[in-house]
């Protein structure tokens, strides 16, 4: 549904943030390496995270990623919308510039409830909720 970078984005993201639930702080080979993503990549990808504020980093003994506690948390609409623009979650299902109730390409009414769903999803979730869900669920199986 995205492109690999924000799908590298997203798994790395919700990656840290799990692993700082834990008081950890992980490195770029060790986040390239759970998310099965190239090392060089996913530390270009970081690295832009980072200029975009969405992350902070140090380096050194005790570094690596980690959100700032200060920040709200990262809606994916954000996310998407930095790596992919925004027309990947508002275009048309056909792919004309001009497509709306007025004018409907063929796809248009049955589309847009998809658009509006993952529009819904993605404005409603973040990178700390993903993370807290799967954080729970390893609590559970502990």
């Amino acid at each position: 549904m995205f492109n690999k970078e924000t799908e590298y984005a997203l798994r790395g993201l919700v990656y840290i943030k799990l692993q700082n639930l834990k008081n950890r702080r992980p490195g770029t080979t060790e986040i390239a390496k759970e998310i099965e993503a190239p090392q060089f990549y996913t530390a270009k990808i970081l690295q832009r995270l980072v200029r975009a504020g969405f992350l902070r980093s140090l380096k050194g003994k005790g570094g690596g990623f980690f959100f700032d506690p200060d920040k709200p948390d990262l809606q994916l609409i954000k996310l998407i919308s930095a790596t992919e623009g925004d027309k990947s979650y508002s275009s048309c299902g056909f792919g004309l510039k001009h497509c709306d109730n007025d004018k409907p390409c063929p796809l248009h009414e049955k589309y847009a409830v998809i658009r509006d769903s993952i529009n819904k999803l993605i404005s409603d979730e973040t990178v700390q909720s993903l993370a807290e869900k799967v954080y729970k669920k390893e609590l559970n199986l502990r």
